[in-house]
């Protein structure tokens, strides 16, 4: 029997985890660290025994490899979706798909067999069954997305809200069964998940008018595509208000925060302003330092600050 070589293997792995973006799950992931931080904070369920070493690494394991292999199911059915419209589109021709590195029933394996294991990875937080009822409605969503470019410009909204439920599931994760007694729990999480919301619309639509006239020509969905460039970098702007003046709440819900936060606030706002700097109607050479560069450094920044309020 034929065995495969451990290069080999190793380059099939890089291939795969390049074709999903996993470095990108840093943009998600800090958020739902950050609500569980606060769960646990507040002490979490019962049923997860926070407080002992086993519930605690029960509850983040379970955290970890549901976002990974949601994130990973969306992304990889995202590039199958997307595969004859990447292969148009210069900026996106050379693609792991449309250049034949991969092929198309791997790439769907790898969808089935990460929806597989997220929904599997929900059972980790029982006897809290909340996970697994809204595991399937979730998925639906985050690989619903793929296709709203096709009949909405909101798509970059929808987006947004597949990121942002990352902290409103960890919190219904970890405090599932306080929030069946008193739905209001849920706030801290919502606040930050509409922050998120906002935040990820905002740069996915700085993101699109890179392809502004490509998705106009082929009908394409896109606030760029449908309001032109330079309305749609004011948008942006006003998307990231929003994100601001959401996470300045923030500290009303959870009163555990203090001056490191708002360091951190501060820090971010700049980080915002810099973003938009970067970019002009005339000039979108700079988008991609503009996405990865602040985007990646936010999340983070946020995660350290609040950690730091809440356990120092």
């Amino acid at each position: 029997m034929a065995t495969v070589a451990p290069a080999t293997r190793a380059l099939r792995l890089r291939t795969f985890l390049e074709l999903v973006r996993f470095s990108h799950t840093i943009f998600a992931l800090p958020f739902a660290i950050i609500a569980a931080l606060i769960a646990i904070r507040w002490g979490g369920d019962e049923g997860l025994s926070l407080r002992s070493p086993a519930g605690l690494a029960r509850a983040t394991a379970g955290i970890l490899l549901c976002m990974v292999s949601a994130r990973t199911a969306a992304m990889a059915f995202n590039r199958l979706v997307d595969r004859t419209i990447d292969a148009a589109n210069p900026r996106t021709a050379s693609r792991h798909l449309p250049r034949g590195d991969v092929g198309v029933g791997d790439v769907l394996l790898l969808v089935v067999g990460s929806s597989g294991a997220f929904i599997a990875s929900t059972l980790l937080f029982l006897p809290n069954w909340l996970p697994l009822v809204f595991a399937v409605p979730v998925l639906a969503w985050l690989l619903g997305y793929s296709y709203a470019k096709r009949f909405t410009m909101l798509a970059h909204v929808w987006l947004g809200a597949a990121l942002g439920f990352a902290p409103m599931a960890a919190w219904i994760a970890l405090r599932g069964q306080t929030l069946m007694r008193d739905p209001a729990d849920i706030l801290p999480a919502a606040v930050i998940g509409l922050a998120v919301m906002a935040w990820v619309a905002g740069f996915d639509i700085i993101y699109a008018c890179q392809d502004a006239a490509f998705d106009a020509a082929h009908g394409l969905q896109s606030i760029p595509a449908r309001l032109g460039v330079p309305r749609s970098l004011r948008l942006a702007k006003w998307f990231h208000l929003v994100t601001m003046l959401l996470l300045s709440a923030l500290p009303l819900v959870v009163p555990q925060l203090g001056w490191i936060y708002w360091i951190a606030y501060a820090v971010i706002a700049a980080l915002l302003v810099w973003e938009h700097s970067l970019v002009r109607p005339d000039d979108l050479s700079r988008v991609n330092q503009a996405f990865f560069s602040a985007n990646a450094a936010i999340g983070l920044i946020l995660l350290a600050a609040i950690t730091i309020d809440l356990w120092w």
